[in-house]
């Protein structure tokens, strides 16, 4: 079902942003964005990046010490958000990163909002072409754990995510 939600124009440069990674100097390494937070416009006939809320590869440790749990941090705890968290992870055999597409409908959040961001997310999706992982989530305890994360990216061949061992 289609609810007739635009994607802005700024949420598809963030996403070309993040999925391209050409050879960059160090000051663009670190203005890349790890995670970032997009929401319905106010009249929810669009979607936007979230001011605020995203995570800079140059913050990670500097003022983030973990990004997974600051990503979790981000999400508010009664509505819905899309996400892009670009997951770093180490298997049994290589180190390897990838984009999570992540819709957050919390269980607390108001069924309006859960209904128009659910009938909506084909028109985000259709937009960030390439991504190999989707998870909805639908309260903290399934995105706290970074195992369940892990399970998303690869099931039991992830030994680790963002340099923490699972």
């Amino acid at each position: 079902m289609a609810s007739g939600v635009t994607v802005n124009d700024e949420v598809i440069r963030v996403f070309n942003d993040m999925k391209v990674r050409k050879s960059s100097t160090q000051d663009e390494v670190k203005k890349r964005k790890k995670a970032v937070l997009f929401r319905l416009s106010d009249d929810t006939k669009k979607i936007i990046v979230e001011d605020d809320k995203q995570i800079l590869v140059g913050d990670i440790g500097e003022t983030v010490d973990d990004p997974y749990a600051c990503f979790v941090k981000l999400l508010p705890p009664s509505d819905c958000r899309y996400a892009l968290y670009d997951a770093t992870y180490e298997t049994k055999e290589s180190k390897k990163e990838d984009l999570v597409f992540i819709f957050w409908a919390p269980d607390g959040a108001p069924l309006k909002s859960k209904m128009i961001y659910a009938s909506s997310k084909d028109a985000i999706k259709k937009k960030f072409t390439g991504i190999k992982h989707e998870w909805q989530v639908n309260g903290l305890e399934d995105i706290q754990d970074r195992a369940t994360l892990a399970e998303k990216l690869g099931g039991n061949v992830v030994v680790s995510l963002e340099g923490k061992p699972l």
